[in-house]
């Protein structure tokens, strides 16, 4: 077949992806027309590029030009982080954000009264039960955070685990007790694979509702519907059992097969259209001469505002 005749490059919808791979101490590059990781011994490693959410990329981890042009073509997310997940110096964005969409998050975010509307909506998605009425932002942000701490020391309890509260030292990452440190670990994977479906659906990850001020605002926001289902229970059970070694290599791996087990990128792209539906109006339509995706999807493939 020739060059001419090749069926056009289509990008993995999001939802039929892996979620999360961590990778330290190798250099990655594209070899033989693959995304390969290679060690110090020259092993090796093949990652599956087009069909994984998310690379965290550790410390004493090497990216080339070429891999890095790879990722971005077929939507793969790449993030510099600290050892375990701890920190997260630096992401690069597969794309961007639509213009329309941002436009619309960014009409949302700004009018109080339908702010107010989709944070109440995410009230309801995360606890299964409508907000209290005639409450503000601040106000219901405090009484979810009042219910986060409850729902930390139940699920503490029902794993047998001491529970302190949430604890730690993002510069001494040791001093943290042992379910500190699994927690951290947990909610760097969940942040991760939340910050792809938010940039694949076209969004902007620091335009938040509950949380405001951060480069992750509304990473976070998204993300809190799903941790107390997923990532928490997770890090507690491995701490609970205390497994020698590497426990945040453990939290990883069993975040990794919760979140298959969870279909959780099924959910997230529309879940986050249901919260922002909730202001009750209609996204903008593109501007003239906004730039596209950079694999435009066939009609009806792939998810709602999926890019490359």
């Amino acid at each position: 077949m020739s060059a001419g005749l090749l069926p056009p490059l289509k990008p993995i919808p999001i939802k039929e992806r892996m979620s999360v791979v961590f990778v330290e101490r190798g250099e990655i590059d594209v070899l033989d027309g693959a995304f390969v990781v290679v060690d110090a011994t020259g092993i090796r490693t093949h990652i599956p590029v087009g069909g994984v959410a998310c690379i965290m990329l550790e410390p004493g981890t090497r990216l080339s030009h070429r891999a890095a042009a790879l990722a971005a073509r077929v939507g793969t997310l790449l993030v510099w982080v600290g050892e375990a997940g701890v920190r997260l110096y630096s992401a690069g964005q597969p794309g961007g954000a639509r213009s329309d969409r941002l436009l619309y998050q960014a009409r949302l975010a700004l009018d109080e009264t339908l702010r107010l509307k989709v944070v109440r909506k995410m009230y309801a998605v995360r606890f299964g039960e409508e907000a209290p009425a005639r409450r503000s932002v601040e106000q219901l942000r405090g009484i979810e955070g009042a219910r986060v701490r409850q729902t930390y020391q139940l699920l503490a309890r029902q794993f047998g685990i001491s529970w302190k509260g949430r604890d730690y030292d993002a510069e001494d990452w040791d001093s943290a007790d042992l379910p500190n440190r699994c927690l951290s670990a947990a909610t760097s994977c969940l942040y991760g694979v939340t910050e792809a479906a938010v940039l694949a659906a076209g969004y902007a990850p620091a335009v938040g509702f509950i949380h405001t001020g951060k480069p992750l605002s509304f990473v976070y926001d998204v993300a809190d519907v799903y941790k107390f289902e997923t990532v928490v229970p997770v890090a507690f059970k491995v701490a609970a059992s205390n497994p020698p070694g590497n426990p945040e290599r453990a939290v990883r791996l069993a975040c990794r097969d919760v979140f298959r087990q969870t279909r959780l990128l099924e959910r997230i792209i529309p879940d986050i259209e249901t919260m922002l539906a909730a202001g009750e109006i209609t996204p903008p339509d593109a501007p003239a001469g906004a730039v596209g995706p950079a694999l435009p999807n066939a009609e009806n493939i792939g998810d709602a505002g999926h890019r490359a």
